[in-house]
Parts: structure tokens; C-alpha cells; sequence
């Protein structure tokens, strides 16, 4: 399929520019090193031959990533589902639009779960290019259906970056039959408390023809809850809030980026649960006759009331809600054995954080906010 030379920048390869692609990699060292490690012990000449012999993007995902995922499932949660009834037509492509935990995993998994559920394809991803922070990254992103959202621009110079990405986005979907996932805000709600950011509704709608309704309506977007048990990053999360707190020009580095990532991928996540809401389509026309300026906000508060409805509540949720309000309003959802367990958990994730200044009441209230906001948010939208 020919792809607009407009979209080059930033699109994945395409099956054609693979084996140039492949070759790149096979001679980077950094990168043989950590595909190596990752692939426990295949033998150079191995790898080499099977990333060679593969011709789509597809091919690469199910060849590579899919069995690196269910191996890294198998280790580090209890077991990853989804609940796909509201799409009855798996042949449709959609536009995912999920809450934010995991930098790497929450597009990847849901890859997994698509797979595994039958559908015919995985999903192209949305990915910032402040995480691309080696060339070889950017390249096996690229390779693994990804297309770069580009960060750290003027305002002019975001315009139309956002109008390609729309353009980019529609395409997608309308002509190369592909599924996407965005998340709903740029970067993750580190305090778990999701809402869609109206800015990525209000880009999604820059590309397509016709009425706001119309342009988002062409997207098929389906709202999609992720719910992790624990979050790996939790402590690195609240550690980052008092930075923020004590300093408030603090920012992160790329280390720390790259720490969040490795934790978020190969860290404990308990039980994880994808749940897709119907598409928005169902209710978007009822919408059409808004204002301008009140349509996108309703949107987005629609899109929420849908994710929040369909997270999956675990005990921990409750607990924390119970730890931070003083109360036993939830003690019906949790055992003693629950409690005293979450208890144990949130005490070591305060041990793992490394400040000087440690406030630990404050690190505390950060973390156990993390695991009450989707309850809150949803006990709010039912």
C-alpha cells in the first residue's frame, strides 16, 4: 500500500522497508545485547535468521514480542484478561483510548490480549519520542507498529505535528485497516486519577472530513479500561511527587525514565484486567448540535464515565480507600489477611524510596491515593 511521503517521519515501516531495517539493528551492539538477554540465551545466528525471515510488522510481534510477553506475564503478574463483549465486530478497526499505567506494557498487553481474543490484527501505538532516547529504539518501535507523537515543540511547530498525527491516525484506521491505541492524556496520571485530556480528543479531530461528530465517529473510538493489580512503579511515582513538591522546577532524566520503564515492565503487577467499553459511536451523534467548545469537554467526560465504569476493583483498592479515609466504609470488599498484606506491601514500597529528606506520611498518602482514585472514580460514575 503506498503511505503518504507526508507521513514518513513519523509512521511505522512498512513491510518493504523491513529487511534494511532488521539489518540496522543486527549491527548494533546495544541493541544485540538487550535482544539477546531478553531472548534467553537463542544463539546469535539464530536470532538472525528468524527476525530475517519475517515480512510484516505482524510477523515480528507474534514471532518475538508475543512469547517475551506472556513469558514476562508468567513471572511477573498473576494472570492478564480482557473483556471484549461490547465488540462484537472483530473485523472493524477501532481507536483504543485507555488510562495511562505503564509506559511500555499498557499498549503491548493489550496487543497480547487482541491475539489471544481472536481478533485479526494487533494494534499501532501511540509513543512519545521523548522515550526513543537511543536510535535503536526508535527504530524497533517503529518496527513493532508504533508511530511517534513528537514532543518538545513550538506552538506553531505542534499545530502541525498534531494535524499529521490526526491525518496520520484516520489513515490508519480507514485505509491501511489497522487498530490503534492512544492514551488519554500525554503521560501517565501518576495519581491514578484518569481523565482524558480534551487536547487529544480536539487532535483526533483535526484529521478525517466533515463535523466534529463525523471526524471522530470515523475513528471507531473505544474507550478501554486498564487495571492492574499493583503498580511496579508506585514508589517511584510518589518519590517523584515529593521531588516535585520540594522543588517545583523538578524534572525527570532520562535515566529516570529508563528506571521507570525497566521497573514498570519487569516489576510484581498482581492481576491485570483490559476491559473495552462500546464503541462511542453508539452515543457520539447525540452530541452533534453542542457548541464547539462544550462538545469536546463532554466528550472527554463521556469517554471517562466509560473507562471508570469498567475498571476492575481489587482488594487493595479498597484497603487504601479504608488507610486513607480513617474508616471501615469498604471492609465488606476485604478480608483481615487482605489488609494486613497491603499493609506489609505499602511499608516496603516507602522503604524503597531513596531521598534524603524522606517524608514518609507524605510518600504514604501518595501511594494509598494511587489505589483509592479508581475506586473513587468509579463508585462517582456508577
Amino acid at each position: 500500500m503506498k503511505v503518504p511521503a507526508e507521513f514518513d517521519e513519523i509512521r511505522p515501516y512498512s513491510p518493504e522497508e523491513l529487511p534494511e531495517v532488521f539489518n540496522e539493528l543486527l549491527a548494533d551492539e546495544q541493541f544485540m545485547q538487550v535482544a539477546l538477554s531478553m531472548l534467553g540465551g537463542m544463539p546469535k545466528e539464530q536470532f538472525k535468521a528468524a527476525l530475517l525471515s519475517c515480512q510484516t510488522n505482524l510477523e515480528v510481534q507474534k514471532m518475538f514480542f508475543y512469547p517475551l510477553l506472556k513469558q514476562l506475564l508468567a513471572k511477573c503478574s498473576a494472570g492478564c484478561d480482557m473483556n471484549t463483549e461490547a465488540l462484537a465486530d472483530k473485523n472493524q478497526q477501532y481507536t483504543f483510548i485507555s488510562n495511562h499505567r505503564d509506559i511500555v506494557l499498557d499498549s503491548a498487553l493489550l496487543s497480547v490480549m487482541l491475539v489471544d481474543n481472536n481478533f485479526p490484527t494487533t494494534v499501532e501505538i501511540a509513543i512519545g519520542d521523548n522515550l526513543l532516547i537511543y536510535p535503536w529504539i526508535k527504530k524497533l518501535v517503529r518496527v513493532n507498529k508504533s508511530f511517534i507523537v513528537q514532543r518538545s515543540l513550538s506552538m506553531r511547530e505542534m499545530l502541525a505535528s498534531s494535524m499529521r498525527m490526526s491525518k496520520y491516525m484516520h489513515f490508519a484506521v480507514r485505509e491501511k485497516g489497522e487498530n490503534i491505541w492512544i492514551a488519554q492524556r500525554e503521560g501517565r496520571a501518576k495519581d491514578s486519577n484518569d481523565r482524558t485530556q480534551e487536547s487529544v480528543l480536539k487532535m483526533m479531530a483535526m484529521g478525517g472530513e466533515g463535523t466534529p461528530v463525523e471526524r471522530l465517529s470515523a475513528l471507531n473510538i473505544v474507550p478501554l479500561a486498564i487495571s492492574y493489580e499493583f503498580d511496579p512503579c508506585d514508589y517511584l511515582k510518589a518519590k517523584e511527587f515529593q521531588q516535585k513538591r520540594d522543588n517545583p522546577e523538578f524534572k525527570k532524566s532520562k535515566q529516570d525514565d529508563l528506571q521507570n520503564m525497566q521497573t514498570g515492565i519487569f516489576g510484581y503487577k498482581g492481576r491485570i484486567h483490559y476491559h473495552a467499553a462500546p464503541c462511542i459511536n453508539a452515543w457520539l451523534p447525540e452530541l452533534a448540535d453542542m457548541p464547539k467548545a462544550e462538545f469536546f469537554t463532554e466528550v472527554a467526560r463521556r469517554i471517562d464515565q466509560d473507562i471508570h465504569r469498567s475498571y476492575q476493583m481489587y482488594p487493595c483498592n479498597y484497603v487504601a480507600a479504608d488507610l486513607l479515609e480513617g474508616t471501615a466504609n469498604h471492609e465488606a470488599n476485604y478480608t483481615a489477611e487482605d489488609k494486613a498484606a497491603f499493609e506489609k506491601y505499602l511499608a516496603e514500597r516507602i522503604a524503597m524510596v531513596d531521598l534524603e529528606n524522606k517524608d514518609e506520611a507524605f510518600l504514604r498518602e501518595s501511594i494509598l491515593k494511587m489505589y483509592a482514585n479508581p475506586l473513587y472514580n468509579q463508585l462517582a460514575a456508577k
